[in-house]
């Protein structure tokens, strides 16, 4: 009688997961890739040099004061006639304070906005590298599952080989099977060589974004449920997003500077008034005509006006200017909400186009297994032929694959709509984790 047996899939997938003892789980590899990912380093350093530079913009509503100081020692020499050295000290201290500068004004609020403004494009950062570590994370494990897949097929076909060879010896079989089941053996190693050769690559990526040597993906747990996206209605997550993305958000804050700009520009047809003051303090011990000692103390205080009259046309030319990039960054504003409107409609559609395949494939799993089933039973009553038995593997095989990779696009998919609509935070990374293996 012929016989035929498989490898079963928990055992193979046990063994692999044995060997990722030392696994780390995304929120793991995010926390490493943070201090290690160079271009997030160099997003955080700008976040700081952007924030300095915003407090910069407000001296310009703030009192300065100078302090200025001579000392001078004098050799006189008349020949002939006198022959005097003599000293003489100096000391300032100024003092201003606008009263009256609504382009300073302006330039203060627009430092305020800047710091926002790179507050955001710190976040736009963050989220980038969680999607980053996120999409190298799950391609890491399906390149393992993967390569997992094609080891329990080549086992499985292994055994066939066999089979088929012992069935030819004894006369229960035809050379062709031992042929085809050799074909299907050879095949399925070559399938194992680039399965490898893509799980080392995806594996030096994900080393190289977290800093990690051979990181090694935690897998998620064997009854994984993955859930709808909440809420499930598309229009929802839209406007959300158009209310929270940071394209969004940058595009608003860059109108609100623009607006601010053009205030600056008008102030330059507007007066400036300035409170001053200052004392002085002079001491000498002599000078050119004689030996006279003597101290001045001089102190004053008073308001410093400024009116322009005439330009040459530059304050006019330059509120034009900055009405025009007014309006063009207004425009910017609603290109940026339909752009991120229109990515969330796609996000969303990914997400629930890949459940439907995440549930399909489930289905297409137990088909398929419980055709290899009959197909196995066919070849050992002689009513299937080895081919049979081997194109039901490849299937099944390919679908469990195929299943394997669909749940990680859903998980990927469910952290790019956050991102779309500008939710993606450490808390969907840690849900995440919360599906993986313990």
């Amino acid at each position: 009688m012929k016989t035929f047996q498989l490898l079963p899939l928990s055992g193979a997938l046990a063994l692999a997961l044995a060997s990722g003892a030392n696994a780390q789980s995304l929120l793991d590899l995010y926390e490493a890739a943070k201090g290690f990912d160079a271009s997030f380093q160099s997003a955080k350093l700008q976040l700081d040099a952007s924030l300095a530079k915003a407090d910069q913009a407000v001296a310009g509503t703030l009192p300065t004061a100078n302090l200025g100081m001579s000392a001078n020692l004098v050799n006189l020499n008349n020949n002939p006639g006198t022959n005097r050295n003599y000293n003489n000290f100096g000391a300032t201290l100024s003092a201003s304070k606008p009263l009256y500068r609504p382009a300073n004004i302006a330039t203060a609020a627009q430092g305020k906005l800047q710091a926002d403004l790179a507050k955001v494009q710190f976040s736009t950062a963050e989220q980038d590298l969680m999607l980053r570590v996120s999409q190298a994370y799950f391609e890491a494990l399906a390149a393992h599952d993967a390569l997992t897949f094609v080891k329990a097929q080549k086992e499985a076909v292994s055994q066939q080989l066999a089979s088929a060879k012992r069935n030819f010896e004894v006369g229960t079989a035809t050379i062709t099977d031992t042929r085809e089941a050799q074909a299907r053996f050879d095949l399925t190693l070559a399938q194992e060589i680039a399965a490898n050769n893509d799980l080392a690559v995806k594996t030096l990526v994900l080393s190289q974004l977290t800093g990690k040597t051979n990181a090694k993906p935690n897998p998620l747990a064997t009854a994984v449920n993955i859930k709808p996206v909440e809420p499930a209605d598309m229009q929802a997550w839209v406007t959300k997003a158009e209310g929270k993305h940071p394209s969004v958000a940058q595009a608003q804050l860059g109108l609100e500077l623009a607006q601010l700009e053009t205030r600056k520009a008008q102030a330059g047809e507007k007066p400036t008034v300035d409170l001053v003051g200052s004392f002085g303090l002079t001491q000498n011990n002599g000078t050119s005509s004689g030996s006279t000692h003597y101290l001045n103390n001089t102190a004053s205080i008073g308001v410093s006006f400024n009116m322009p009259l005439y330009t040459g046309n530059l304050v006019q030319n330059k509120i034009k200017e900055t009405l025009a990039l007014e309006d063009k960054a207004r425009n910017d504003l609603e290109l940026a909400r339909r752009t991120v409107g229109q990515a969330t409609r796609s996000a969303f559609l990914a997400v629930q186009s890949g459940l439907g395949q995440v549930n399909a494939l489930q289905a297409a799993e137990t088909s398929g297994q419980s055709a290899l089933d009959a197909t196995k039973l066919g070849y050992q009553v002689g009513v299937r032929i080895n081919i049979d038995v081997l194109n039901a593997q490849t299937a099944l095989y390919d679908t469990k694959n195929k299943l394997a990779k669909a749940r990680y696009d859903v998980l990927l998919g469910g952290l790019k709509l956050r991102q779309a609509s500008g939710q993606l935070s450490v808390d969907d990374l840690k849900s995440v984790t919360l599906l993986l293996a313990k």
